[in-house]
């Protein structure tokens, strides 16, 4: 038997495009050949699967330019029916050519259409094993409204906050609002990578600050802002139960007065990312503890990034968990791993070990 053939599938529709082709990049350099035959589908801004280079130096960011997947004269389509493991590729033409069997995907698809649990509801369809979260968990992690739902039931403390839509805006919640206090952040509900949030420290920037959140999603969560550090961890499901990391810190400075997506991506010199950081023992045990529950309380699988708030006096309270974080090289996810004892290589390989040691679908 050859080496198990694993599909890196990284771009997408949603605004995170570039953000997932470099997390793509970065994957594509950590995977064993050796182990692994590897093929790399990209999924352009309009939808379309097409399959790209698997060179990890094509996807990086040059110049302050994110990258992205280019359009192409043929598409790739993966399996129609369960059991089927055969992708093809088809030319505009119609002629068809086959990409052989896949045995495993790994999706890094950042934002909606793709980590919100669509990408995983159509692998799910053909029976095909994948890297992470399933359709729920993938949801919940997306969607910041049933994602503190999913919290409070679990008995973790989050921010108070308010939902805006279409059916009930602002205008009828300003009372309810305006009991937040300021500041706020005004964040798309289903966005990531910090995409359309907004700091408002007068009521006179929130209408502002709504329009930029509804340019990313109909639905908009207006948080109380809270006081302390921002501290995150790594959680990696393993035979041995829930692994969670050494703490990081992300500490923001410049012009910066949080962790918007240019800091994160296109102004490294205003960031520093401490990993691990330094918490007292008894708040360093709350953390990974409420990583876990946080995991446990979306139900998540395979991997996940959990981000809470440290107050001053030591209390915390849990922001938000990713499904499917950020995944460079120099990402806080890999960095917190290793501090773990787990390199980049070796995490890699978890995970792709652990999805192809589960069952697909349901029955895993």
């Amino acid at each position: 038997m050859g080496r198990p053939r694993v599909a890196v599938l990284f771009g997408g529709r949603s605004s995170e495009h570039g953000v997932s082709c470099v997390t793509g990049g970065g994957v594509l350099g950590a995977i064993d050949r050796d182990r692994w035959d590897v093929v790399a589908i990209g999924i352009t801004r309009d939808g379309r699967w097409t399959r790209v280079s698997d060179r990890p130096e094509d996807w990086r960011i040059v110049d302050g330019e994110m990258p992205s997947v280019a359009p192409s004269d043929a598409v790739v389509v993966p399996p129609f029916e369960a059991g089927v493991s055969e992708w093809r590729e088809v030319a505009d033409s119609g002629s068809v050519s086959s990409l052989g069997a896949i045995d495993v995907v790994f999706p890094l698809l950042h934002g909606p259409w793709g980590e919100d649990g669509t990408i995983q509801g159509a692998l799910e369809l053909a029976d095909v094993r994948y890297v992470g979260s399933g359709v729920l968990a993938s949801a919940l992690g997306m969607d910041k409204q049933f994602m503190k739902i999913a919290f409070r039931a679990a008995g973790l403390p989050v921010a108070d906050d308010v939902v805006v839509t279409p059916a009930l805006g602002a205008d009828e919640q300003r009372e309810a609002i305006e009991a937040l206090g300021l500041p706020v952040f005004v964040k798309p509900a289903r966005a990531g990578s910090s995409m359309g949030i907004s700091k408002v420290s007068s009521w006179e920037a929130l209408d502002a600050a709504l329009a930029e959140a509804v340019r990313h999603d109909p639905k908009v969560l207006i948080e109380a802002a809270q006081v302390g550090r921002e501290i995150e961890t790594a959680v990696l499901a393993t035979p041995d139960g829930l692994l969670a990391s050494p703490a990081g810190e992300i500490v923001t400075g410049g012009d910066h007065e949080f962790y918007d997506f240019e800091a994160k991506y296109l102004d490294e010199d205003a960031v520093q990312l401490l990993c691990p950081t330094f918490l007292e023992p008894d708040v360093a045990n709350v953390v990974a503890d409420f990583a876990r529950r946080a995991f446990v309380a979306v139900g998540a699988e395979g991997l996940a990034r959990v981000d809470v708030f440290v107050a001053p006096d030591g209390g915390v309270v849990v922001n938000e968990i990713n499904t499917m974080p950020g995944f460079t090289t120099t990402s806080m996810y890999p960095r917190m791993a290793a501090a773990a004892g787990i390199a980049y290589p070796a995490l890699v390989e978890t995970l792709l070990a652990t999805a192809m040691a589960r069952p697909a679908g349901l029955l895993r």
